[in-house]
């Protein structure tokens, strides 16, 4: 393998050479709030990069990776955002349910899974958060139940009930990896399952939720008694929340570093905004510019402590701390940039809804303070299981 440099290099001319002819228009394309940007091409595009190596490159290589270093990782992820490349639409599948079945998957699941994941052939999402328990994923009412066909060999389906709510990118997706309460009568964290169930089946409805941005990327989806094949478990049964709070491990990776470098670029671009209307005349919002600035250098180094547990095999309570962190950097942001665009942000850009970049960004990162893990669930989570303070009190 080569060293960090010759891979970001190579990286760096790779992306250089392919982000031309039929893809050059997609630089800059989708991404939070914008996932319904030039969706097909997006995707043309991740089954190129597939065809070419640079899918799953962390995955070690009997998976279909290219057993990547987390050093190469970090440096792919930030050659990417540098370039500009189209938000990624396999993301799901290949930086949060791959993992899960590289660490927890039966080597059948592994066969059939992965290697549609890293060809980006079959898309992914999540099915944790449900209404009334958004941010509390121990509060699962979705259920399962065994449905055997009689022949005594322990095959037959999962049968699925329930609703998951907040779903990123279920209209698009062909599986949603579930976790479900597959023990009558049992509460909270036990009894619970991780099933891996298809979308295109009758007794599964999606309905797209309309978002301030007016996009529609968040969904509800419905389970009226949809099936899964009994082999789709990941873990034993009643080890659901196990798998589950690997998987949310898995997600605050090394792609966060990669999502810094899109941070920056909107920052310098409020800067440059603020000196062409002359918001920058304003101590206020000199003040606020060079607070992101220290806010932006302080997540960067605290995603960097971070992976240094990641590398250890274990993500500390950095993941926590990051979380809060930059969602409320990313909101802070967003009220900076109207403040700078001042009145003229209050106009949209066109009939009858068309929104500037700017209202994008303040609307839509309300968000990132909510999504997985809300701001408050975080200072829970730091406060009882890493300050060891008392729990607090649950009904």
């Amino acid at each position: 393998m080569s060293s960090v440099e010759e891979f970001r290099t190579e990286a760096r001319a790779w992306l250089r050479a392919h982000l031309s002819g039929e893809f050059a228009d997609l630089r800059g394309r989708g991404g939070p709030g914008r996932e319904h940007e030039a969706f097909a091409e997006r995707l043309a595009w991740e089954r190129h990069m597939a065809a070419e190596g640079w899918t799953c490159i962390g995955w070690p290589e009997e998976y279909g990776g290219r057993g990547a270093s987390l050093a190469q990782q970090v440096a792919f992820h930030e050659e990417y955002a540098l370039a500009e490349a189209p938000a990624r639409v396999g993301h799901i599948g290949e930086q949060l349910l791959g993992p899960t079945l590289i660490a927890f998957g039966t080597p059948a699941q592994r066969a059939r899974f992965l290697p549609k994941i890293v060809s980006v052939e079959e898309l992914w999402c999540q099915g944790y958060s449900e209404p009334d328990a958004g941010s509390d994923l121990a509060n699962v009412r979705t259920r399962a139940e065994r449905d055997d066909d009689g022949d005594g060999d322990g095959d037959g389906d999962w049968v699925v009930t329930g609703q998951k709510i907040w779903t990123s990118l279920a209209h698009e997706s062909d599986w949603c990896f579930v976790v479900a309460r597959t023990e009558p009568g049992s509460v909270r964290h036990a009894g619970l399952s991780y099933l891996l169930v298809p979308l295109g089946q009758p007794g599964v409805e999606i309905r797209p939720i309309t978002q301030l941005t007016g996009t529609s990327e968040f969904n509800e989806v419905f389970f009226d008694g949809a099936r899964t094949d009994a082999g789709n478990i990941v873990g034993a049964p009643g080890d659901g929340w196990r798998i589950a709070m690997a998987t949310l491990g898995f997600e605050r990776g090394v792609s966060t570093l990669g999502q810094q470098v899109g941070f920056r670029r909107e920052l310098t671009a409020v800067i440059e905004l603020a000196k062409a209307n002359g918001a920058a005349a304003d101590p206020l919002i000199r003040d606020r510019i060079a607070r992101a600035w220290t806010g932006l250098e302080t997540i960067r180094c605290n995603a960097l402590r971070m992976l240094d547990g990641v590398a250890a095999g274990a993500p500390g309570p950095e993941a926590s701390i990051g979380k809060i962190f930059w969602a409320t950097w990313h909101r802070e942001l967003g009220e900076l940039a109207m403040d700078v665009c001042g009145a003229d942000g209050m106009l949209a850009a066109g009939e009858p809804y068309d929104l500037t970049d700017w209202q994008r960004l303040f609307l839509f990162s309300r968000s990132d303070t909510i999504y997985a893990g809300s701001n408050e669930i975080q200072r829970n989570v730091i406060a009882e299981r890493v300050l060891g303070l008392p729990k607090e009190a649950r009904a």
